[in-house]
């Protein structure tokens, strides 16, 4: 659901703080565990370490992230992968190409 137009967008009043006290394309993070923060234009250029549940992932905000979530970036469930036997047997075969041709590019120099 979305926040009504009158409140205007959630930004975290901390943020904007911490924002104001760094310079642009400073190379900290700035930890946060304010997920439901809005990016705003006055964010971009800064690396924000977002919380996702365990560690603080780090989001480099650039100009087409505007408007959208800092949890969007940072997702909390780790992909594994599908599929099972087939699929494991797949990537042996595919890793074992990898490595054959590698030792074949090495032989070569």
């Amino acid at each position: 659901m979305s926040r009504s137009i009158k409140k205007g967008p959630f930004v975290d009043e901390r943020l904007v703080k911490k924002i104001a006290n760094m310079r642009v394309g400073d190379k900290t993070p700035i930890n946060t565990w304010s997920r439901s923060c809005v990016i705003t234009p006055e964010m971009v250029g800064f690396t924000f370490g977002v919380h996702n549940g365990k560690v603080h992932v780090p989001v480099v905000v650039v100009e087409h992230m505007v408007g959208h979530k800092l949890g969007e970036f940072s997702p909390t469930r780790k992909f594994v992968r599908h599929g099972g036997k087939i699929q494991k047997e797949q990537e042996k075969t595919q890793a074992v190409k990898e490595s054959t041709a590698t030792k074949a590019a090495v032989g070569k120099k």
